[in-house]
Order: C-alpha cells, then structure tokens, then sequence
C-alpha cells in the first residue's frame, strides 16, 4: 500500500470511499461535494490517501481554519489492516507540525470510530450536532499517545522475541 498527500485528481476516488462507509454514513450524498473537497484540500488544510493497487481505500483531511479533523475513512474491505491508524497518524503529525491549538473531530457513538479514536488518545469533550460525540486533542496528548505506541510496539517487539527464543530453546 501506498500512502501520500491527496491531490484534487483524487476526489473521485475519495468520494468513493466515503460514500462506502458502513458507519457514519451521510444521510445525503450530495452534503459533501467534490468543491468542498477541493476547498478543504488547497485552502483550509491538507490530505492523505492510501493507494491499494492504484485505488484509493482510505483518505484523511484535516482543516487548520476550524482546527478539526474533516474526514477519516477507510474503504470496508481494508477496515482493520492499519490504514487508519498510519492516515491518522501522518495527518496528527503534520497538523500539529502546524498548529498549537487542539484539534477536534466528532463521530457517530457506539461505532468502531468511536472506540478507534478513543484508544489513539483523543478525549471527549460532549456532544456535537446531531448527537455526535465530539474528542479533542491537544499537542501534548498527541505527542504522549505517540510515546505510549512506541512503548506499547516496544513490549510488543520484546514479547515476541520472549517467545520465539523460548521456543528455539525448546526444540534443542
């Protein structure tokens, strides 16, 4: 898989993507237009993609005006394959390269969005719209939930290597 910076040629393919979605699914197709995809991607922040064969299957945009995250989401056949987690995390690295502010984002509740932001370190602050749950980070946040993953692939790594010396030293 191939993950860069979303370019305007992409927004086809990103509103495939978005209306495939089986959680927070748009009510009306039509509330998100490729203009606004256009907009949020060359004047108000920046986006990634990540590329399956020449398919984009997951893509994620973050605005610096309203200091949000717009749009996070992930083609249901690549769901649970990481790619969320590394657009994620190339977009949190890149706005907070930019800002100092706390950004926010919100999502429908009891969906695996809600459970994937929870466990990346984002807090709830309430409600937003029409019953969304709305989380906020802040830099500092961001850069302890970045220390915590490093720490956790670490115990991950070490735990691993346990197991596989444990079981070379069985078999002699």
């Amino acid at each position: 898989m191939i993950y860069r910076e979303a370019n305007t040629d992409d927004i086809k393919q990103i509103q495939v993507v978005r209306n495939a979605v089986k959680e927070n699914v748009l009510s009306n197709p039509g509330l998100v237009t490729d203009r606004d995809c256009v907009e949020y991607l060359t004047l108000r922040g920046k986006g990634w993609v990540c590329e399956a064969d020449g398919t984009i299957v997951g893509f994620a945009i973050a605005d610096l005006i309203d200091n949000n995250i717009w749009a996070l989401f992930i083609h249901p056949d690549y769901e649970a394959k990481g790619v969320g987690k590394k657009l994620h995390d190339l977009m949190l690295n890149w706005y907070f390269e930019q800002k100092k502010e706390h950004v926010w984002l919100s999502t429908s509740p009891n969906t695996r969005a809600e459970k994937f932001y929870r466990l990346q370190g984002w807090k709830e602050t309430g409600l937003y719209g029409k019953g969304e749950i709305k989380f906020e980070m802040t830099k500092e946040e961001w850069s302890n939930a970045k220390a915590v993953d490093v720490t956790n692939r670490k115990q991950l790594l070490q735990t691993e290597q346990n197991i596989n010396k444990a079981e070379r030293n069985n078999e002699c």
